[in-house]
């Protein structure tokens, strides 16, 4: 018996992480390895097989449970669905040359976080480290917590004053060297794995395996050519596997090679600072950051300077970000919570492109490593390509169940044939053989080929189209996609933008309008002084570089740039961004604006903010720009315009960017140390300054699109940072919301110290004539009472990200409900646009995301296919990527999707009836001990199903998107009525010529010859006898034989055929020319074995002569079997109206979430519910607003 199961048994690694596991103990049981040692000599390897594909049986046979502390050898389960299990030996380092510095009281020790991991794994006084790598990461035992804990990495739990103060001055070099031997290299290594290593790996897979097993059985069975037939073509596969394994691992190589080879400068403690190789830096190694141009090889927090970046390698779009230094003051919380979700304007990210550092007075800019090797977000993009998240498709889930039931046939088949053998006195060893044979017929081996082959195809389509893909799975799982999101600067609408004017605020009320063409005639003051200096635009190379709205807004000015860095080849500046007037500007009273600060623009944040003063002025001046009404909420009062959100909304209902513009008088400032200020006391009682219009005008491509995917069916939706106004018109606007649609409003607010939690709903009422992007037009918000109901295709609703998160959090309920008609979602920020992505799927649908790469990178990665609009190829923003910047992709990611899923469907129907007409054919030829000769296997193999198997798939997608999507599970009613159709029909057609060939006259079971040589009676018999009595061979001619290989060679070639799906989700079967001639030239071929009379023939093909009567009665047989297959594959199994009508008539309930929920709203006459407020956790209600109880809230199945 084995031991007891420890408490401490288990535990969780990576909890709530995308690669979240399970982690068991155990430790090596000397008497079970003898055991099982025996247990692979009796089986003859086959117990070790079997451990090599189930580790969990290894562990579980060779060791016993132990507590995670003790343990020896650890066992990981993933916590997914799939509960993939991994085996991993626990491994020791050992620290002994450093035993004097870590066993010294804690005053004079090394290490300068004694509550860092690397200090809590260190086990004293053996001073060694326990540790386990999984997926290219080390993982080591805590001996505080009791529990693995991830390293190389710097822990989270830091606050901003401690990083500063703890690793501000660098490591000492025993603490680097120790932190080194514990945390591993700064390296991300891709091995580049031998031939041979490959070769084991691929021919110890199940599907391979299984075909040399076919391959050994064959061989004894004495079919040579059919047995080397199937060993050169797992040859080829092997090969072509191998080539394209050793290129993708080559390519990944050079990929991240360089990474491994830069020189970086660290500062250690109390010591100058060396260049060192980038491979030997460890987290907590201040590193100086100088020159320009030049990559990152670790993740690191800025804790002094400020640093430009490229970050187009993470999300696709290359423009300039300004990295800022990480605050000091703060003790009290972790830094990340500190900095909230804008925690990344501190971090420099492994594999970024610094393009310039700017110094302060406290010297270079310098940063504390924060992740290295494949730690960092360069290493987990590599470890995503490599370890890839594996897809929760129905489609795989079902390929497991279709193969349970193809074994379970095989073994009805094997009882079958040991009945049939023992009745007979067939030996033993004749009986097992004969029954492998048969389970070798029933399940085909290329089954699973049949589901890549469309995918194969589809890739390489899209990569003619400029869309590359990253995770070829994904491609499938395109067809099913029912909802796709859209990001809308730079997806919908154009990256530029143009300035349309400036509205400036004259304290009670906003001033006209002064248009682009009207720029003159503003005046020196705060709003100039803030388009000329509150942005992030830089100086590259003599050209301007920037955010598109930075840029229009600067360029509107006429002023010029300053470039500090040009008399400094190092890149490295000290001095602040200085814009001064240019020979077009209309404003020479004052000589330029030095920027000395800056708070970039953060998508969570909403705005960013600039301290300046003027060249040889005396003042501090603060400018802010960004959301309205986020500018505004950090203004005084008085200066906010009355009629603000009255000016708002009339801008932002025409699809207008609005920004804006505030500023203050820095009054408390000292400009030597501005990166000590909070900014909490910088951003304060501003002034409001005005607002800037921009016009942001829709891609032309932009409308069609969108028309096709509602034509199609295809629900779409937008999720921005952009204003809920602006973005509401945009979804009208391009036809996202039709015209004859309502738009409902939804604010949902948090509690206060008078009332709970409450939800309000607002109809917008549009003007329904045509919009004139020059004329303003009064819009106005009307309410519509519950009497009104409104049909569920109807409406939409809007709501803004603050809206998202007071539902998240008080209305948990309600959030589905919304979702159903959600369309237009507002500044939602980077977490909240993933957030909404995961929430759809939680109902069911099959979501897309469509971005620019820019905030959408978190998005893009949850969705079930996400695109990003990048230009590089390279880029691992999304599964994929295209070149054309516009969502001209998504439908043709859409349409391939489903062409790829349709030719997944009809290959597996294909590949499975191939395996179960053979099937059924050794099953009737069994009855006398017979099957099908060598060459008669080769023709059908190859001659017939694996050229079919190669030019079918190759069909191309429909140039037009259907309203419906195609089936994507394998048990679905038309494709498990297909297989159950198509296999009685073969049973029963194969059957009838079995029988009915030995009812002819001319048949004689003594005398093959007998049908065409009647003349020679006696000499027939002793042939036919010598023939299957003295046969050194398993087959020998019949009658039955010949007549079922006819019957089979032909009836393949009518399944593809009638399989080859063509509108409306593939091009129609003739525009693929290659398999047209294929099915012609393989008709021709197998009606030519039919009535063709050539002895060499026969002996070849092993066939018998039979009369032109019974040719003519299979031919007329297989013209049955092709006008009767045609007509139910056409017009009744995928006749879409009819299981439609099935449906109905059975009142069949949907399976998806959204469907059950779409059916209880459509009979809540109260839903939607407008001119109401829903409270939480109160009845209470405001003035005429109603109280709002849904029941279908109440109902258990929601």
């Amino acid at each position: 018996m084995k031991s007891k199961v420890p408490q401490d048994h288990r535990a969780i690694i990576n909890e709530g992480e995308e690669n979240e596991m399970e982690i068991f103990g155990y430790r090596v049981s000397v008497p079970w390895i003898i055991l099982c040692v025996i247990g692979y000599c009796i089986s003859g390897g086959i117990l070790l097989l079997l451990f090599y594909w189930k580790p969990e049986w290894s562990v579980w046979a060779n060791c016993i449970p132990s507590s995670l502390e003790k343990a020896n050898v650890v066992l990981l389960r993933s916590t997914d669905e799939r509960r993939k299990y991994t085996r991993k030996k626990v491994r020791w380092i050992t620290l002994d040359h450093f035993k004097d510095f870590l066993l010294c009281d804690s005053e004079f020790s090394v290490i300068a976080d004694k509550n860092s991991i690397v200090n809590r794994a260190i086990k004293r006084p053996d001073v060694k480290v326990k540790f386990l790598r999984v997926q290219k990461l080390r993982y080591v035992w805590d001996h505080s917590k009791k529990k693995f804990e991830k390293i190389g990495t710097l822990e989270e739990e830091h606050s901003c004053n401690s990083i500063h103060t703890k690793y501000g001055s660098g490591l000492k070099k025993e603490e680097q060297d120790i932190r080194r031997l514990v945390c591993g290299h700064n390296t991300i290594e891709v091995e580049v794995a031998p031939l041979w290593k490959l070769l084991i790996n691929k021919v110890l897979n199940l599907f391979y395996v299984y075909q040399f097993f076919t391959v050994v059985l064959w061989l004894a069975e004495g079919y040579l050519g059919y047995a080397i037939a199937i060993l050169l073509l797992c040859f080829c596969t092997i090969t072509l596997s191998l080539m394209e394994l050793r290129q993708q691992s080559k390519k990944l190589h050079n990929l991240v090679k360089a990474h491994n080879t830069m020189k970086v400068n660290v500062c250690r403690r109390d010591e100058d600072c060396d260049q060192i190789e980038s491979r030997h830096l460890v987290p907590g190694d201040i590193i100086v950051l100088s020159g320009k141009n030049f990559f990152m090889s670790c993740d690191a927090i800025l804790i002094n300077g400020t640093c430009i970046v490229n970050e187009g390698m993470l999300t696709g779009e290359c423009i300039p970000v300004t990295k800022t230094q990480l605050p000091h003051g703060d003790d009290t919380m972790p830094w990340k919570q500190y900095s909230g979700e804008d925690y990344k304007r501190h971090v420099l990210f492994c594999g970024t492109e610094v393009i310039r550092t700017e110094s302060t007075a406290q010297g270079q800019a310098r940063a504390v490593v924060l992740r290295t090797g494949f730690n960092t977000t360069k290493g987990d993009m590599v470890r995503s390509i490599l370890y890839p998240k594996p897809l929760n498709f129905k489609l795989h889930r079902d390929v497991k169940w279709f193969f349970i039931f193809l074994g379970f046939l095989a073994v009805v088949g094997i009882v079958y044939a040991v009945i049939i053998f023992v009745q007979r006195k067939v030996s033993a060893w004749r009986i097992i053989v004969e029954s492998l044979v048969l389970l070798t017929s029933a399940i085909c081996p290329i089954i699973p080929a049949a589901l890549t082959v469309g995918i194969i195809y589809a890739q390489s389509r899209l990569k003619k189209k400029t869309i590359f893909c990253i995770s070829p799975d994904r491609i499938n799982m395109c067809g099913q996609l029912n909802l796709f999101c859209f990001d809308k600067t730079g997806t919908l609408t154009e990256d530029g933008l143009d300035l349309m004017g400036i509205i400036s605020s004259g304290g009670a009320c906003f001033q006209e309008m002064l248009k682009h063409d009207q720029m003159n005639e503003l005046t020196w003051g705060p709003l100039l002084g803030a388009m000329t200096s509150c942005h992030s635009v830089i100086m590259v190379d003599g050209n301007l570089q920037g955010d598109p709205l930075d840029l229009k807004m600067f360029e509107a000015t006429g002023w010029v740039l300053k470039d500090t860095t040009a008399e400094n080849s190092k890149g490295c500046s000290s001095e602040n961004m200085v814009v001064h007037p240019g020979p077009s500007a209309w404003i020479n009273t004052v000589k330029g604006i030095n920027v000395l600060f800056q708070y970039p623009f953060s998508s969570a944040l909403q705005r960013m903010s600039v301290i300046t003063e003027v060249i040889e002025g005396e003042e501090l001046s603060v400018y802010m720009k960004g959301a309205p009404e986020m500018v505004a909420s950090f203004c005084r009062p008085e200066t906010v315009p009355s009629e603000f959100l009255d000016v708002l909304e009339l801008y932002t209902f025409q699809g207008l960017r609005v920004i804006g513009v505030a500023y203050k008088i820095l009054t408390n400032g000292n400009r030597d140390d501005l990166e000590s200020i909070e900014r909490e006391e910088v951003e304060c009682d501003m002034e409001f300054l005005g607002l800037l219009i921009l016009e942001n005008s829709l891609k032309p491509e932009t409308k069609p699109v969108l028309e096709e995917l509602n034509a199609a069916n295809i629900r779409t939706v937008m999720i921005t940072g952009d204003n809920i106004q602006t973005a509401t018109t945009v979804a009208k606007n391009c036809g996202m919301i039709p015209e004859s649609s309502k738009v409902i409003l939804v604010e949902a607010q948090g509690p206060d110290s008078s009332s709970p939690a409450y939800v309000t709903w607002k109809l917008l009422e549009y003007p329904q004539s045509e919009r004139n992007a020059k004329l303003i037009q009064e819009i106005s918000i009307d309410f519509e009472g519950v009497d009104g109901k409104i049909q569920s295709s109807d409406f939409h609703f809007s709501m803004s990200g603050k809206t998202y998160e007071n539902l998240e959090k008080y209305f948990n309920d309600l959030l589905p409900k919304l979702l159903m008609n959600g369309t237009v979602f507002a500044r939602m920020s980077p977490g909240q646009k993933s957030a909404i992505i995961d929430e759809y799927r939680k109902l069911d649908y099959y979501v897309g995301m469509c971005g620019d790469g820019a905030n959408d990178c978190a998005a893009l990665k949850m969705a079930n296919a996400g695109i990003s609009l990048s230009v590089q190829e390279a880029s691992v923003a999304a599964p994929f990527n295209s070149h054309v910047t516009n969502i001209q992709c998504v439908p043709e990611l859409l349409k391939e999707g489903r062409a790829a899923l349709v030719t997944s469907f009809c290959m597996f129907k294909y590949m499975s009836m191939f395996g179960l007409i053979e099937y059924i054919n050794t099953l009737l030829l069994y009855w006398q001990r017979n099957i099908f000769g060598n060459n008669q296997f080769l023709v059908h193999d190859f001659a017939v199903m694996f050229v079919i198997f190669l030019t079918m798939s190759s069909t191309p997608a429909y140039h037009k998107l259907a309203p419906y999507r195609p089936p994507g599970q394998l048990i679905s009613p038309s494709m498990l009525f297909s297989v159950v159709y198509n296999v009685l029909f073969t049973i029963a057609m194969q059957t009838y010529a079995f029988l009915i060939v030995q009812q002819q006259p001319w048949y004689s079971n003594i005398d093959v010859y007998s049908a065409c040589y009647p003349e020679n009676t006696s000499l027939n018999v002793n042939l036919t006898h010598d023939l299957i009595s003295k046969r050194t061979k398993k087959n020998y001619e019949s009658f039955e034989n010949s007549t079922l290989w006819l019957l089979t060679a032909v009836h393949l070639v009518i399944l593809a055929f009638v399989f080859s799906k063509g509108k409306p989700f593939r091009k129609p079967l003739y525009t693929n020319y290659i398999f047209v001639a294929t099915l012609i030239v393989e008709f021709t071929l197998t009606l030519f074995f039919i009535f063709a009379d050539f002895k060499n023939m026969y002996v070849v093909l092993e066939l018998v002569c039979t009369p032109t009567s019974w040719r003519v009665h299979m031919l007329v047989m297989l013209i049955i079997c092709l006008v009767v297959s045609f007509i139910v594959e056409e017009f009744i199994l995928d006749n879409r109206a009819l299981w439609l009508a099935l449906k109905r008539c059975l009142k069949l309930k949907p399976g998806s979430n959204y469907k059950k929920l779409r059916a209880i709203l459509e009979e809540d006459k109260q839903w939607p519910p407008i001119e109401t407020t829903v409270y939480a956790e109160s009845k209470m209600t405001n003035g005429n607003s109603k109280e709002y109880s849904n029941p279908a809230f109440q109902n258990d199945f929601v």
